[in-house]
């Protein structure tokens, strides 16, 4: 397993960019350490895929290196980076069975029979495909095929990486969630160094160590599943992290508090010395739906007006409004949420100031 170290890497389709929208890629420093499960998040035309093919070599940065241990493999192609594949669609022989799927990678780097028949079965029951080695590929459901192409990734034990493409676009929903945690396990068991491609918060946060949250060609922030969702260090990753995701409510600073539709919501020193340092043209007060009470008795109080209440089984969504500014607040099943409740507490704690789209403190 490799540590990944992406210095200076940027990235243009264009022949000659010249201004920030020609540029696929923004350019970054990120460094990945051995043996990590790190994920790339963001919206189609991010970015993400393009820095995962500037990793296994499908793609030359226009500008940077790709450093694989201190080893400068820029210039490398992608058989020789010694990394593994996985892609959104299965890449496997359809007129091969499913061990000889298994096998292929191994012997095709002459492996000893022994050596492959023991990963070959290690991997197959970690896939459940244990029953299915003596199948022709072709005769299996499009779950199974997926499932053979991750386990040729993940059968060789001398990968540098294994980099994953939204691997899990074409599998059945009630399996996404059985195929994540096995890929947690075996990430777990086998300390491999993981970097995997997905649009999808849930597949990221359950699946990764660490998130890169992209937008635009930037990674916006790195972080733990908790980090991005406690403390987002940009608007954006507030609002895409989360269902529904934070709120965001246009302030102003007055004295030790900051002032949302007349209503004062006090803040800490440390969040007031930082906001001295960096004068913005807009600030906003940012808190997750889920750090909101509608029965609180201490915390700041905002008061508010219900607009809709949406019941989703094991939760509530209330949609209330500050003034002219919506909230989202989320509510445990079991409490009732009367249409004339008129004011809420915020977990103080958890309330973040925001100077021009980015936290502050």
């Amino acid at each position: 397993m490799a540590r990944i170290h992406l210095d200076g890497i940027a990235h243009s389709y264009s022949p000659s960019p010249e201004s920030d929208p020609d540029w696929a890629l923004k350019a970054l420093d990120q460094v990945w350490e051995h043996g990590g499960a790190y994920a790339l998040l963001g919206p189609s035309g991010c970015g993400k895929t393009t820095l995962l093919n500037v990793i296994s070599g499908l793609v030359t940065p226009t500008q940077g290196r790709v450093l694989f241990d201190e080893t400068d493999v820029t210039g490398l192609a992608t058989e020789q980076r010694n990394i593994a594949q996985v892609f959104q669609f299965p890449v496997i022989y359809d007129t091969m069975t499913v061990a000889e799927n298994l096998a292929f990678p191994l012997r095709n780097r002459s492996v000893d029979e022994g050596t492959v028949k023991t990963r070959v079965a290690e991997v197959a029951e970690l896939l459940d495909l244990s029953g299915d080695l003596n199948k022709r590929a072709r005769r299996l459901t499009a779950d199974a095929k997926q499932k053979i192409s991750l386990g040729r990734g993940l059968v060789r034990s001398d990968v540098a990486a294994i980099l994953f493409d939204e691997p899990l676009t074409v599998i059945d929903p009630h399996l996404k969630w059985q195929l994540r945690r096995k890929l947690k396990q075996i990430h777990e068991r086998f300390k491999l160094t993981l970097v995997y491609v997905t649009h999808d918060q849930n597949e990221a946060l359950t699946f990764a160590d660490r998130v890169a949250v992209m937008q635009g060609g930037r990674i916006l922030q790195v972080g733990t599943p908790q980090e991005l969702f406690e403390a987002p260090v940009h608007r954006y990753v507030g609002f895409f992290i989360g269902s529904p995701g934070m709120n965001f409510l246009p302030c102003a600073l007055d004295g030790g508090d900051a002032v949302v539709q007349g209503q004062r919501v006090p803040l800490g020193p440390d969040v007031l010395a930082a906001a001295a340092k960096r004068p913005a043209q807009a600030y906003e007060l940012g808190v997750r739906p889920e750090f909101i009470t509608l029965d609180g008795e201490t915390g700041p109080r905002l008061d508010i007006s219900v607009g809709k209440v949406e019941d989703l089984g094991n939760f509530k969504i209330v949609t209330a409004s500050v003034g002219e500014h919506r909230l989202k607040i989320k509510a445990p099943e079991h409490q009732s949420v009367a249409p004339d409740i008129a004011a809420v507490r915020l977990r103080p704690d958890m309330v973040r100031l925001y100077a021009d789209g980015e936290l502050v403190g």
